[in-house]
């Protein structure tokens, strides 16, 4: 696949789902007055003001944290509470979680709110956020080692389906149109395939797409694909994304909800099928991996373009902290957040910079894509 191709359709793509508000910067200036001619008056005092607007991180003006809708809505609100929690009491602010209705309402409310607001968005919401607003990245996620992911490409285990071109006229369940994984990516690996869908279903998330296929509402989905860990060895880019056939049927969720493979659970399964075992058991036995994309970059905590730095600086060193309680504590706080697999299953968080998305940054200034375009 031409990686470069890759990209530039996915940037193209990307910048229709998604637009942002600026925010609004007024404010009233007091004119000094001179009482008599021979008076030099001073220059006067900036007397704009924000009279009547509460500090940040105070309770009436919590910061923001915005998580993209990618997994059920309920699992992230509960999650982020927890996050919440933890930064509160490091850092002495106040915080508030939500989850906009999609990734480009997501978008649009931290080029809305640029100094209230952090958030949790992929790493090509990053790129069209940045382009868009300013808005800055601060972490990247690592999941189980990989600083990337993948798209996958799901169909009925019995299907008659083995290529991507057998996909030609067949129903596609989606999360989110504006998924990076779970939409962008995919459509530029069908659209080279000669792919075109008779109808595309929008499901709300990434295991609601898994269930659709599941459940026999749609002949194909594409979700999250992250690797397998293997008890005796590890996953490696360019190895198969799917179980082997022989652990397919000793699959299923633990007394904890996670899922492994194997009579002695030699495969635990972190792809987006791990996520809907509660409303399908047996998904597994059902539902099976056609294909993988290329890589991704994983997904980011950004903040919004005029957030102020000091408390910029007091968060990132909390939420080190927070995620480092899990190098000695496996039962860690992080775990019931956004580490838990059934939330956004961030083992781990590296520094992130805006240089490391120059390659997809570069693709929108050579396809010549400007914000009046929209």
């Amino acid at each position: 696949m031409n990686r470069k191709a890759l990209w530039a359709c996915l940037v193209v793509v990307a910048l229709v789902v998604a637009a942002c508000g600026g925010g609004d910067d007024g404010g009233a200036t007091t004119t000094a007055a001179v009482e008599e001619p021979t008076t030099t008056a001073a220059p006067p005092e900036d007397t704009t003001t924000t009279a009547g607007e509460a500090e940040l991180g105070s309770p009436e003006r919590p910061v923001k944290v915005l998580f993209v809708p990618s997994v059920d809505a309920q699992v992230i609100v509960t999650g982020g509470e927890i996050m919440k929690t933890a930064l509160e009491e490091a850092t002495g602010l106040s915080f508030e979680v939500s989850v906009p209705t999609s990734y480009a309402a997501t978008i649009e409310e931290m080029c809305a709110s640029p100094e209230d607001t952090m958030g949790f968005i992929p790493g090509f919401g990053y790129v069209l956020a940045a382009n868009l607003c300013g808005v800055d990245v601060g972490f990247k996620a690592v999941r189980f080692g990989f600083a990337v992911y993948w798209a996958q490409v799901l169909v009925p285990r019995d299907s008659d389906v083995e290529t991507l071109e057998d996909l030609d006229g067949l129903t596609w369940a989606i999360p989110d149109l504006g998924s990076g994984s779970g939409y962008l990516v995919p459509l530029v690996m069908l659209n080279e395939a000669g792919v075109t869908p008779a109808e595309t279903v929008e499901t709300g998330g990434h295991p609601n797409a898994a269930l659709a296929v599941y459940r026999g509402d749609a002949d194909f989905a594409t979700t999250f694909f992250s690797p397998p860990l293997i008890a005796d060895g590890e996953w490696a880019i360019g190895d198969e994304p799917e179980v082997p056939d022989e652990f397919i049927d000793s699959c299923a969720a633990d007394a904890e909800g996670d899922l492994y493979c194997g009579p002695n659970q030699e495969y635990r399964v972190l792809d987006a099928r791990a996520s809907a075992t509660t409303d399908a058991p047996d998904i597994m036995q059902q539902v099976r991996i056609l294909a993988i994309s290329p890589e991704i970059p994983n997904d980011t905590l950004s903040f919004g373009p005029e957030f102020p730095a000091e408390l910029r600086t007091q968060i990132e060193d909390a939420l080190v902290a927070f995620a480092a309680e899990c190098e000695t504590d496996e039962n860690c706080a992080w775990n019931d957040s956004i580490g838990n697999q059934d939330f956004y299953g961030w083992t781990g968080i590296e520094p992130a910079t805006d240089a490391e998305y120059d390659g997809l940054r570069t693709v929108v200034e050579t396809a010549g894509i400007e914000l009046e375009d929209l």
